[in-house]
């Protein structure tokens, strides 16, 4: 098995690098890596404090990392702390990320990239963030005897874990001294195959939401787009959430929408400004003394304003449902807003959890999407159920961070 993996990595890096003649964002990916590990040791050789890696494998494992990054920022300022990315789409927004000392692409996971890596950061603990097992870095860490986590993971029946062939992949769990996980239903599968440190610890990102809540940041520009308004927040959306989103816009014209593409595609920006009959402007074309007239729409065409800009709306929608998954449904319902999203939500605990809660649905077409906005917009002891409940939900789940932390703390003393 580790001949074939190690095959499979070279083959992948290859595969990158024929993508990346067309697609910007494997140019990223190579671009990102070169002469990297080389960095890395010049890096590492003038920090001499001890270290704790993080590796996320893009943005949204990132705001699970985030507020464990934060706590060891605030309570063990000793530690230097490295984070690494695999993906281009986390590691190009989050790059400047001031609470961390160093940032990285993850080298791609040869053996000798591997060695290379864990020698040099020599990392008093590794923590890796919900499901990222690079077979090579887990036996260097293991190799070294290093303490490593796995921090609000989620496991599922038809894993490679639980295969009759997923050997190599249940031995690199032998790595993690504790592996957090969200639920009963991973412990009990972990339980199965012969691992019992596990912990239901829960889910990070709502201690991140909940400390954006706190400390959420005035946005003057959607307060006077939405002023004498209410307001439906369209997040990290794609093509085909627009589709069924412009569909709702055009039969609500009483109501302010802002739509936030997860991607800056100015062809797909385009296609939302011409197909809204109410009109639509752009949030960097705007300032918050702009006379936004009857425009029904607000673009949101930036980053790092999304998360705090919910705050304002009555309705959330949450993207990526009609692609490989939903976007990040927990900043929504942090401020208690009812939230819908497309069909590919399973793999997303919170969004199970509030379905069931009536905090939130899943939708599949322009219709259904308007099935659900319809009584919410109607009728205010309905919204006012689905809102309480979103929030309600977004509280009572805080608390994994500290029990994560200090666990960790405890253990590398």
């Amino acid at each position: 098995m580790g001949i074939l993996y190690n095959i499979g990595i070279g083959c992948y890096t290859a595969a990158i690098s024929v993508a990346s003649v067309a697609n910007a964002k494997a140019r990223l990916w190579l671009k990102g890596r070169k002469a990297l590990i080389e960095r890395v040791e010049s890096d590492m050789a003038q920090d001499r404090r001890p270290k704790i890696w993080i590796h996320s494998a893009s943005l949204g494992e990132f705001e699970q990392a985030r507020p464990i990054i934060e706590r060891i920022r605030t309570e063990h300022p000793e530690y230097s702390i490295v984070v690494t990315f695999f993906s281009p789409s986390g590691y190009e927004i989050r790059k400047n990320y001031s609470e961390a000392d160093h940032i990285y692409y993850l080298p791609s996971d040869t053996q000798r990239n591997a060695k290379r890596f864990v020698e040099a950061v020599a990392p008093r603990a590794a923590i890796f963030i919900k499901y990222e097992f690079w077979l090579n870095y887990l036996s260097e860490l293991r190799r070294r005897s290093t303490p490593t986590y796995l921090v609000s993971a989620i496991f599922r029946r038809n894993s490679i874990f639980f295969q009759p062939w997923g050997w190599a992949w249940r031995r690199a769990l032998a790595t993690f001294d504790t592996l957090f996980v969200q639920n009963d239903i991973s412990k009990q599968l972990l339980g199965s195959i012969g691992y019992d440190n596990v912990v239901v610890a829960g889910d990070t990102r709502f201690d991140r939401v909940a400390a954006i809540a706190k400390h959420r940041h005035p946005i003057p520009i959607i307060e006077r787009f939405s002023e004498d308004s209410r307001l439906f927040i369209a997040g990290s959306t794609w093509g085909p959430d627009e589709q069924i989103l412009i569909e709702l816009i055009n039969e609500n014209r009483d109501i302010r929408f802002v739509i936030a593409p997860h991607e800056m595609d100015e062809a797909r920006i385009g296609h939302i400004i011409a197909s809204v009959k109410g009109g639509a402007v752009r949030y960097t074309e705007s300032t918050d003394q702009s006379d936004f007239g009857s425009a029904q729409v607000l673009i949101l065409d930036t980053i790092g304003v999304l998360s705090s800009a919910y705050s304002y709306a009555t309705w959330a929608y949450i993207g990526g449902g009609f692609g490989v998954g939903i976007h990040n449904t927990l900043e929504a319902a942090t401020f208690g807003l009812p939230i819908a999203f497309g069909p590919k939500y399973s793999k997303f605990q919170e969004a199970c959890d509030m379905i069931e809660l009536r905090a939130a649905q899943s939708v599949r077409s322009a219709e259904e999407l308007k099935s659900w906005f319809k009584p919410l917009r109607d009728d205010e002891h309905h919204l006012e159920r689905a809102s309480l409940a979103a929030k309600g939900y977004a509280e009572k789940n805080c608390g994994a961070t500290s029990l994560i932390t200090e666990a960790i703390f405890a253990s590398i003393k």
